[in-house]
């Protein structure tokens, strides 16, 4: 395999060494008269275009790069060590097919590059909890997929909720969770990250060690976004993991009855209101800034999967950060909801399916969706109504005709869940759903 690398001999060079462990051989291109030899003649797996030292040039020259480029419509991954989103946009308006920003994690720079060289469908999913962990389980399985998972960065309960208040970290716990769905590594590091210690004193048990690991990785790196890097190398993970905010935020809830509720875990657990009652409005304190890394991801991918997960604390949290709203609107992804399985009290009490896709819209502030995947698989009478006992129950999938008035997404029923202790989203039948999909998608391009 051949690469071409765009820009002056240092930067090619830094960028040849990231790359070499590939097999693959290397060609230059340090000036406009050398890349428009080597476009007559192209025959790259695709280029590497190092934005920052070719926009040293000046800005004309820059552009002509750019522009002999986008005529070869040719792959090429844009590097560069500018964040703004106006620059994400534009590598992609000049034919980009990868955007990574500098300074750059190498295990995630070769992926991004086997992604671009190898065609790999890009896909990203969005949420947190076990919902995504279900969802990431099955997505990994898909032949030549990429995937990013864009972990919600407002849960404060439990051992994640203790470590936030010690530290003053970034939530460890959803971050962690999307590791091991994506970890290649034995089972025992798995369930070394999942341990929870049920001795220690009040000031110890509780704890997930997988919490503690990454919160300790954060002090040394100096955050959760370089921490959650360094756990993803050491588990060498197949995919990642990105938070969707670097911001400290805490959610909020306005319920009907115009009761403000602080904390996801507050909410989350519905203590001291009415199950009954739905949330009117959600936003976080202070208001997050989008992850430029969960941005560009959105935009560069093929598909974009939002959900499972509790409607408001795992999947709405994240669709009201104002740059995810927006990468998700301009995105020419595929954007896939899955609708939940079970209705929560305090969350989504009575909600059909319905209600979930209405809510999912009026928090995207538009009808960005182009498909819903809801499940119709048949659940046990025993099951049903155990969790009636709880107050939960399955989320309806009538109203097709209702759903379709709100929407133009492609509404998919499949079988997608099953039923053990508790009812989840099957991993392996998602993955067949959403292949379904993606398949779809290329029959109609």
């Amino acid at each position: 395999m051949k690469i071409l690398l765009i820009g002056s001999r240092d930067r090619c060079e830094d960028i040849k060494n990231t790359l070499i462990r590939n097999p693959i051989s290397f060609e230059y291109a340090h000036t406009l008269d050398s890349l428009r030899k080597k476009i007559r003649r192209w025959d790259f797996a695709c280029a590497v275009f190092d934005d920052d030292s070719v926009s040293a040039c000046g800005k004309d020259a820059r552009l002509d790069f750019l522009r002999m480029l986008k005529s070869s419509k040719k792959d090429f991954i844009f590097v560069t060590s500018a964040s703004g989103f106006s620059v994400v946009h534009e590598a992609k308006a000049m034919g980009a097919t990868g955007f990574i920003i500098r300074p750059y994690n190498e295990r995630e720079f070769n992926l991004h590059f086997n992604a671009c060289c190898y065609n790999r469908t890009k896909i990203s999913c969005i949420g947190g909890g076990t919902g995504l962990f279900n969802i990431l389980t099955g997505v990994k399985q898909i032949q030549n997929a990429f995937i990013t998972s864009i972990v919600g960065m407002s849960d404060d309960g439990g051992s994640t909720g203790r470590l936030r208040v010690s530290f003053g970290v970034l939530p460890p716990g959803d971050v962690r969770r999307s590791l091991v769905a994506l970890s290649n590594a034995p089972a025992l590091m798995n369930q070394v990250l999942q341990y929870r210690f049920e001795a220690g004193g009040k000031s110890f048990r509780g704890h997930n060690f997988g919490n503690i690991f990454l919160t300790a990785l954060s002090q040394i790196k100096g955050s959760m976004k370089e921490a959650t890097k360094s756990l993803s190398d050491i588990l060498n993970i197949q995919g990642i993991v990105v938070p969707v905010t670097t911001t400290n935020i805490r959610l909020n809830a306005m319920f009907e009855d115009n009761t403000v509720i602080k904390g996801e875990s507050k909410i989350d657990l519905a203590e001291g209101r009415s199950p009954d009652l739905h949330v009117k409005k959600l936003w976080h304190e202070p208001e997050a800034d989008c992850n430029i890394d969960a941005y560009a991801s959105i935009i560069y991918s093929d598909a974009v999967i939002i959900g499972p997960g509790d409607l408001f604390t795992s999947v709405v949290t994240n669709l009201i950060i104002p740059g995810i709203r927006d990468a998700i609107a301009k995105t020419e992804a595929k954007r896939i909801y899955i609708c939940n399985l079970m209705t929560k009290p305090g969350e989504t009490a009575h909600y059909g399916a319905f209600r979930h896709i209405k809510d999912i819209i009026k928090y995207l502030k538009g009808d960005y969706l182009d498909c819903v995947i809801i499940s119709n698989t048949k659940l046990s009478r025993k099951v049903l109504d155990r969790y009636a006992k709880k107050g939960q129950f399955r989320v309806s999938f009538g109203g097709l005709k209702k759903i379709r008035k709100i929407t133009k997404a492609k509404i998919v029923l499949a079988d997608a869940g099953h039923e053990t202790d508790l009812v989840r989203h099957d991993s392996q039948k998602i993955k067949g759903a959403i292949e379904a999909v993606l398949s779809d998608k290329r029959k109609r391009r």
